[in-house]
């Protein structure tokens, strides 16, 4: 009986230490991916922390790692067999619609050769690529067959994203590849408009010639 209590007290006491042990590792995980220590994460994703523990403001690792610019710890990630290469967060964003509005092209390249899909419902990849700074991100996920007029929830289109807040080569790329610039969103604005709310208005007048 007395045996029993022991083992019973025991594994209480271990539960509680482990329980406060991923306490801090959760805290101290979230501060190594913000900070590129790619050193801490892979010390505490070889004692057992999961690489695709959500964070405090509704992150998956590797999301938040793009976003930061992290790039060593988003390498200890990806090393890791079982990270989900497509999760996403709490407003379903997903690493591959990171890395597109942040340009990282080897990135995006990685994510779908592991089977991240191009296309998506809602806001896609295409949506945050024209959103960012780089056009071969754009041109590379055209080529791969995302769609040009896709539709976001809210009834935008990438051309509109590019229009307001991308490069205008994106904007010239999207019409060259056959984007609709008179389509319009759920607000009634088209492309033009998004570029006139920019302040970019030789873009706007360009885009309102052909409507």
């Amino acid at each position: 009986m007395f045996k029993q209590y022991l083992r019973k007290l025991a594994f209480l006491i271990a539960a509680l230490w482990f329980s406060s042990a991923m306490a801090g590792s959760y805290e101290d995980f979230f501060v190594a991916v913000a900070n590129d220590d790619a050193r801490t994460v892979q010390a505490l994703l070889g004692r057992g922390f999961d690489p695709n523990t959500v964070g405090p403001r509704g992150q998956v690792p590797l999301y938040a790692a793009l976003q930061a610019g992290s790039l060593k710890v988003a390498d200890a990630l990806w090393q890791h067999p079982s990270l989900q290469i497509d999760a996403a967060n709490a407003t379903g964003e997903t690493p591959l619609m990171m890395a597109a509005l942040r340009g990282q092209l080897d990135w995006c390249q990685r994510l779908v050769a592991r089977g991240a899909p191009v296309d998506r419902n809602g806001w896609t990849p295409l949506h945050y690529a024209a959103s960012g700074p780089r056009t071969q991100v754009v041109a590379w996920l055209l080529d791969r067959g995302a769609a040009l007029d896709g539709r976001s929830p809210n009834g935008s289109t990438p051309l509109m994203m590019a229009a307001g807040y991308g490069a205008e080569a994106s904007v010239e790329l999207l019409l060259a590849r056959g984007a609709d610039r008179k389509l319009r969103n759920d607000l009634g604005l088209t492309a033009a408009d998004f570029a006139q709310r920019a302040g970019r208005e030789a873009l706007a007048k360009r885009l309102s010639r052909s409507q």
